[in-house]
């Protein structure tokens, strides 16, 4: 692996981005909780030492790892938010991307939609969360104002459905060489979109 820019080294053989990326399946396969800083490095087969050579806390690879999901969630929702067209359209592209970003970051992700709140780190992941849910929210308002989304059911309630259905990809989900992320996106709007769409 390569260092990421601006990360700190430490040991050779190890740099920032190979360490978060063992702690994410660690906090994936045990729970943030239940993965001490003890575990990481039997894991690494390095010393507690050399980890904090790369990082302050274990709390410092959850953010970091957090931080990957929603940043790429949030440049998704900035693109989309700047471009233009009708409402519904720029849903579709906002969910298309989010499964991109799924796809490409699946553990990240994971990670992300199992916090809980726990920690400082947690609470500010969930509010950033909420943040992105109200983006969603006020897109399927517009769609509705539009008249492109059916009327008949709340935008807060449509918005939770549609990404309840992009989020439950985690629990399933497994990277195939050559399957392209389109396909999957193309199936969930598919799903999706021919059930909201206003007739």
């Amino acid at each position: 692996m390569t260092a990421v820019t601006g990360s700190r080294r430490g040991r050779p053989g190890y740099d920032q981005e190979s360490l978060l990326l063992v702690a994410v399946k660690l906090f994936n396969e045990r729970g943030y909780d239940g993965t001490s800083m003890e575990d990481l490095s039997r894991k690494l087969g390095i010393t507690k030492s050399a980890i904090y050579h790369h990082v302050r806390s274990k709390e410092e690879l959850l953010r970091l790892a957090v931080d990957r999901a929603l940043d790429g969630l949030f440049a998704v929702a900035d693109e989309v938010q700047a471009g233009d067209g009708r409402a519904i359209d720029r849903l579709e592209r906002l969910v298309r991307g989010s499964v991109g970003v799924l796809v490409d970051r699946l553990p990240f992700v994971t990670l992300l939609l199992r916090v809980r709140g726990n920690t400082k780190v947690e609470r500010s992941a969930l509010a950033r969360r909420r943040e992105f849910d109200r983006i969603v929210t006020d897109l399927v308002t517009e769609a509705a104002a539009e008249g492109d989304v059916r009327p008949d059911v709340d935008p807060a309630v449509t918005s939770r459905l549609l990404f309840g259905l992009v989020n439950s990809l985690i629990e399933w989900y497994r990277p195939r060489g050559g399957q392209p992320d389109t396909a999957l996106a193309d199936a969930v709007c598919a799903v999706a979109f021919d059930g909201l769409r206003r007739r």
